[in-house]
């Protein structure tokens, strides 16, 4: 197995493990938070796709998120400069968690264009060296391992947070 088939395969892990999280939940849930300043699944699930989209799309394709070129934020009803990271309290408190369904159709946007581009992608490519505005120069290797790694933690998050509401396993 070579690089690309391996991240390949954690890409559809992520993808199974956010089908894990998410089966059955209702949109309270999806939108609950446990208190003021904390994140709900929602919110995390558009910061997984956001992040991604920032990663692949600008940071090693060079062009436009997806959010931009296809005009996500008025699919999904937020604001066009939505960041989708680093927020304070009270942009946690004032996010508004779009329909499940919709925001789900972004993610599987930003996963299908993530796989379009690792397709293109030969062994070479991996060690092409990118820079990150917080991370400084590093290989595309380096950002996919970063990718898988940040959304698998968020899953962890959003976990979490279904247990809390629902129970163990339900």
């Amino acid at each position: 197995m070579n690089l690309k088939e391996y991240i390949g395969l954690e890409l559809d892990g992520i993808e199974r493990g956010l089908k894990r999280v998410l089966d059955g939940l209702t949109q309270d849930e999806v939108k609950w938070r446990p208190c003021s300043g904390c994140n709900s699944i929602g919110l995390i699930l558009f910061h997984i796709a956001k992040s991604e989209d920032s990663f692949v799309q600008v940071h090693l394709r060079g062009g436009k998120e997806l959010w931009e070129t296809e005009k996500w934020y008025e699919r999904l009803g937020i604001d066009r400069n939505e960041a989708g990271a680093h927020y304070t309290v009270e942009q946690v408190n004032a996010f508004r968690v779009p329909e499940l369904n919709r925001l789900l159709t972004y993610v599987d946007a930003v996963r299908a264009q993530t796989k379009a581009y690792l397709a293109t992608l030969k062994d070479a490519d991996f060690e092409r060296k990118i820079k990150m505005p917080w991370g400084g120069e590093m290989p595309v290797a380096v950002v996919f391992s970063i990718i898988v790694g940040h959304a698998s933690q968020h899953i962890g998050e959003m976990s979490y947070l279904r247990g809390m509401q629902r129970g163990l396993d339900k």
